[in-house]
Order: structure tokens, then sequence, then C-alpha cells
């Protein structure tokens, strides 16, 4: 498919979908989401400002698969440092630091995975609901192998990880403070 940019260039892509995906991610390393727009992510991808939307029907449609291809990047990082463990202690410890330094240096990615207007609470997408699971199985399990594996102690420990990312990814305070809170924390039980 040949299209015109806004400049005199033709620029061809073999896969336009996923071109516009990785400008828009490349441009959610930059900016929030909020800000992402499909004349932007066109301009960044070298397309007509239309291009855009013969794959995504709008902006949210956007955001939907950033929010996705964003999870997939956070599941990834908690199961490296879970399964590089050497005890179950440490694959919980390193799961949950994983997942806080995830949300402080990806906060743009961080932010569009849980936005209530994109991914809606209790109605994920088809492609995000697996998503969700898998993670939600990775802290469960690495929590069950210390013994702290109920759904009350699973759900305390998955808050406590995002809490302490969002914040530290906030301001509040910093990442070493954040991953130290959390490791006296998982250590002390």
């Amino acid at each position: 498919m040949l299209l015109m940019s806004s400049s005199k260039d033709a620029y061809h892509h073999g896969d336009l979908a996923r071109a516009l995906e990785d400008a828009a991610m490349q441009l959610l390393e930059r900016m929030p989401a909020s800000e992402v727009s499909l004349r932007e992510v066109a301009r960044a991808a070298n397309v007509s400002h239309n291009a855009p939307y013969h794959h995504f029907s709008d902006r949210r449609g956007l955001l939907k698969v950033l929010a996705e291809r964003s999870m997939v990047g956070l599941n990834a990082a908690v199961r490296t440092a879970v399964e590089r463990a050497d005890a179950p202690d440490a694959a919980l410890r390193a799961g949950g630091a994983a997942y806080i330094r995830f949300a402080v240096e990806q906060a743009n990615a961080f932010d569009v995975i849980y936005d209530p207007t994109v991914c809606i609470p209790g109605a994920p997408t088809a492609t995000m609901a697996p998503l969700i699971v898998e993670l939600e199985e990775l802290l469960g399990e690495a929590a069950a192998a210390v013994g702290r594996g109920t759904a009350d102690e699973i759900t305390a420990l998955w808050g406590m990880v995002h809490g302490l990312g969002t914040l530290a990814a906030a301001g509040h305070f910093t990442l070493a403070q954040a991953l130290s809170a959390w490791d006296s924390t998982v250590a002390s039980s």
C-alpha cells in the first residue's frame, strides 16, 4: 500500500499497522498517552494524517493497543525477574521490584495500562484479558510459593507494588525508597 506523507515523498510500509503502533510506542516513551494523537502518530510514522484511521477506529482504539503492548512489557519484566530468582522469597521480591521499576522507568506506559477509560475495569479487551490473568498468575504463584497465596494476600501484595510504583513515579519518594520498602515488607513476613 502506497501512502503519501505530508512531505512530497511517498512512503511504503510492509505492515502499516505495526509501523503506526511502533511510532505510537516511541511517542509514549516521551509523552503521556493523553498527549498522543492519531495525527502525531501519523507524523511520527511518516504517513498521511488519515492513515491511522485505517487501523484504529479512533484515538481510544490507539490507546487500547498502547495499553496492551505496554502490558506485554510489564509482564515480560515481572516474568524475567521471577524466573531468574534462585529461591521463592527472592522470586517474590524480584517480581515486585520489577513491577515497581516498570512503573517508574516507563511511567507513561504504566499509566496507559491502568487508565480506566482505556482498560475498563471488569471489561478488558479480548487481548488485554489474558494479559491481566498472566500478571495475576505471576504475582500469585510467587506469593503462594512463600505461603502468601490467599486471594486477600495476593491482592494486598499487588496493591502494595502498584502503590509503591505509582507513588515513586509521581515523585512522592524515590525508586530506591520504593524498592527498599517493598523488600523490607516482603522479607519481614
